[in-house]
């Protein structure tokens, strides 16, 4: 039998790039048990593991760039293999030679969106404010208490303007004191990060902060939970912390404290989606819940993989921006999981899992059978 010999050039490079944690892996498999894919299709982080051990990871196939940073394997090691640290370092390999398999390749031009636009539609950046016409949002001036902060999907994506519109409504009837910086403000940088490219991270996050400090900006609301998993986790490493809240959070807590009432019921069957970078990496599970469960005659139901056990809808680590098989979308299981159910509606907290829940519906052909919403949509219709 031959032997492989180590490419240390290969293992050095994985380590130097964040991937040292590869060298705990021994191999028990259990990444691969917990691991969505295997669900659609077979899939082996155990084997990307262990080639990044030997350096005999194959940079230019799409393996690598498969991992949607759920959570779900880090959480099940008992070896802190760090799988998604990993993964980030050799896809940081990988854009450094400037080789991406075809699926991703479309992360080329994202990263040109980002660079000159701050978005990653390449939509012109003066009109990253225009889903507020009409709402009386005002522009954040220091002194303010909150700076909402939509999201790229939330500011430019014609489906996720109605999350900002709904989160406005809500911030206006409640009496908050807040405003938005639109053209002023970048991405957030979560997802390029996940796609290896630092740099283009590194750019947008200074950026952010430093428009945030010139600005006085001390809280800041967030639609997505991977903007509130970066500025909260992420912005840290360039020492500044800002008070980090999520929608679904600032939402009951305004409920709670009867600045926002409820006088409408909504009798309808209602499953609530973990979305991965809100839960499993952030532990908000209870506040999204406790919210819909004020408001009157609804039913909420809990899906069959829920709270630190949700599965992901495929969207993380990049894979928003990837091409996805229509038979390898997790979020398909996840629209007929909801339908067997009996729920009507499919209730989430996460722009990226709005947009693969919606797509899921339309391919599974269930568009007439249930509908995809965001909490605040939810709020905002039965709100006094």
């Amino acid at each position: 039998m031959e032997t492989v010999a180590p490419f240390k050039e290969v293992i050095d490079e994985v380590k130097q790039l964040g991937g040292d944690a590869v060298k705990y892996c021994y191999q028990c498999g259990k990444c691969d048990t917990v691991c969505p894919w295997n669900q659609v299709r077979k899939f082996s982080m155990r084997k990307l593991i262990r080639e990044a051990v030997f350096g005999l990871t194959e940079i230019e196939k799409e393996e690598i760039w498969r991992c949607t940073t759920c959570g779900k394997c880090p959480q099940r090691c008992p070896r802190d293999v760090k799988q998604i640290d990993d993964m980030i370092a050799l896809r940081r390999m990988a854009s450094g030679y400037n080789v991406f398999a075809a699926a991703v390749k479309p992360y080329r031009g994202i990263a040109q969106g980002l660079q000159a636009q701050g978005n990653p539609f390449n939509e012109d950046r003066k009109t990253r404010a225009d889903w507020a016409e009409g709402l009386g949002v005002k522009p954040y001036a220091e002194g303010m208490d909150i700076l909402y902060f939509p999201c790229c999907y939330a500011a430019y994506d014609p489906r996720l303007k109605k999350v900002a519109q709904a989160t406005a409504k809500i911030l206006n009837k409640a009496g908050v004191d807040y405003g938005i910086l639109g053209s002023k403000e970048n991405c957030c940088g979560e997802s390029i990060r996940k796609t290896g490219n630092e740099a283009l991270f590194k750019k947008l996050a200074r950026e952010n902060i430093k428009t945030f400090i010139d600005h006085g900006v001390k809280k800041i609301l967030v639609s997505s939970p991977h903007c509130y998993h970066t500025f909260k986790n992420e912005y840290p490493e360039f020492n500044v912390n800002f008070e980090v809240i999520h929608t679904s959070e600032y939402v009951f807590q305004l409920l709670k404290e009867g600045k926002l009432e409820i006088n409408k019921e909504y009798a309808k069957t209602v499953a609530y989606h973990d979305p991965c970078y809100l839960g499993r990496h952030n532990g908000i599970f209870e506040e999204p819940r406790e919210a819909l469960q004020k408001i009157p005659a609804i039913t909420v139901t809990e899906l069959p993989e829920h709270h630190i056990d949700s599965m992901c809808c495929g969207m993380g680590g990049g894979r928003v921006w990837a091409e996805t098989e229509k038979h390898e979308r997790f979020s398909n299981i996840r629209v007929e999981q909801a339908i067997e159910l009996g729920a009507e509606e499919l209730v989430t907290s996460c722009p990226y899992c709005v947009t693969a829940l919606e797509d899921s519906r339309l391919v599974t052909n269930h568009a007439d059978d249930i509908q995809v919403k965001d909490i605040t949509e939810v709020i905002a219709e039965v709100m006094k």
